[in-house]
């Protein structure tokens, strides 16, 4: 059941982010945060949990507790949104979260991720309330060029994975501090994080990803691997799926070459002139590099920005040689950290205000099973 948006000022509206191992959660009024937490969820916890089920009872469980420790009467919420995970196909901006999305995200198919849970806790707090639930600038949306999802294999497409939320609300940001809108500019936007993905941002919409397996490794992800070598290791005899997933996510790049993915460790090491270091670090700034490059030419070479964005954006060691490299291109701002929470309510608020128009999720797909949210 969809909510009718509150007309009342000021807008109240909490912002959940689930992640691997917490979720993270912020009460924003208007534009100003009102407090934020991070929730961590041991080890222990995690285990108990056999399913997407018991994640989000007990998730949902620690949100609520946490809102309660923090004093806030949940009845001034005007608006929640959750973070939007791996449901497809999708356009970008926000969604209402209905029936038919929480049957998907429950029933499947769909690729399993921590923040697809985001739309069923918004919806779990939002719903007793009578207030909308949203998501916005899911993981899964999908604005790419039909040319730029083309490989050399029949049937097989490219799809637009990329870290949407962060990379839309800084070209947002930037573009507003040069008193123009998103859709006035053109940015290639690199998300440097545990994984690391290139974007192509032409008048508001992201024509085209590199992926964070398809291009620069990054602190604990292979990157992008000669496919032959990659066949090889499969037929090899050595190893399980399990543990060649394991060597490209998790225990690649940074953590594969130097044994830490610790950049503020790497850096240190290259200050006392470990040249193994130096040459790994030198590397990744220089794919990370060739990314920014390919994505020019998505949009002819006419970009007004490059941004630097996403956690390890706050070196300066690294954003400043990869800023040696392609300062040519276009002029590079650096914007560091991940800004999520604050990208979901910024969103949810320009719905609210009438500035954006919500989404309807259809999905055709029969129910199987009374949900449980």
């Amino acid at each position: 059941m969809e909510r009718r948006l509150p007309m009342s000022q000021p807008y109240y509206i909490l912002a959940i982010n689930p992640g691997s191992t917490s979720t993270k959660i912020a009460v924003y009024e208007n534009e100003k945060e009102l407090f934020h937490s991070s929730l961590d969820h041991t080890s222990e916890e995690l285990a108990k949990c056999h399913s997407q089920k018991d994640q989000f009872f007990m998730r949902k469980e620690i949100v609520l507790n946490e809102l309660k420790k923090q004093n806030f009467a949940l009845e001034k919420l005007s608006a929640v949104v959750g973070r939007g995970g791996q449901l497809s196909p999708l356009k970008a901006g926000g969604y209402y979260v209905n029936e038919a999305m929480k049957r998907r995200i429950i029933q499947g198919p769909i690729i399993a991720h921590a923040s697809n849970l985001g739309a069923l806790l918004a919806a779990a707090v939002a719903d007793p309330l009578h207030i909308p639930a949203f998501i916005y600038d899911a993981v899964g949306s999908d604005e790419m060029l039909p040319v730029a999802k083309i490989t050399g294999i029949a049937g097989l497409k490219r799809e637009s994975f990329c870290h949407v939320l962060n990379t839309k609300a800084m070209a947002r940001k930037a573009a507003s501090e040069k008193g123009k809108t998103y859709q006035d500019m053109n940015f290639v936007i690199a998300h440097l994080g545990g994984g690391i993905s290139v974007s192509a941002h032409k008048q508001g919409r992201i024509i085209d990803v590199i992926t964070d397996d398809g291009g620069p490794f990054s602190p604990e992800r292979s990157g992008s691997v000669p496919i032959l070598y990659i066949v090889d290791m499969c037929y090899s005899g050595q190893y399980s799926k399990a543990e060649l997933k394991k060597k490209l996510r998790g225990m690649g790049g940074l953590k594969a070459l130097l044994g830490t993915f610790d950049c503020r460790e790497i850096e240190k090491r290259i200050a006392d002139g470990d040249e193994e270091a130096k040459l790994a670090y030198d590397a990744e700034a220089y794919q990370i590099a060739k990314g920014i490059g390919e994505m020019a030419t998505t949009m002819d070479g006419k970009i007004d920005e490059i941004i630097l964005t996403g956690g390890i954006a706050n070196s300066k060691m690294l954003t400043g040689m990869i800023e040696e490299h392609v300062k040519f291109i276009a002029p590079v701002h650096v914007m560091p950290g991940e800004n999520e929470l604050e990208s979901l309510s910024l969103g949810a608020l320009r719905i609210l205000r009438g500035e954006e128009t919500a989404h309807t999720y259809e999905d055709p797909a029969p129910a199987k099973e009374d949900l449980y949210v």
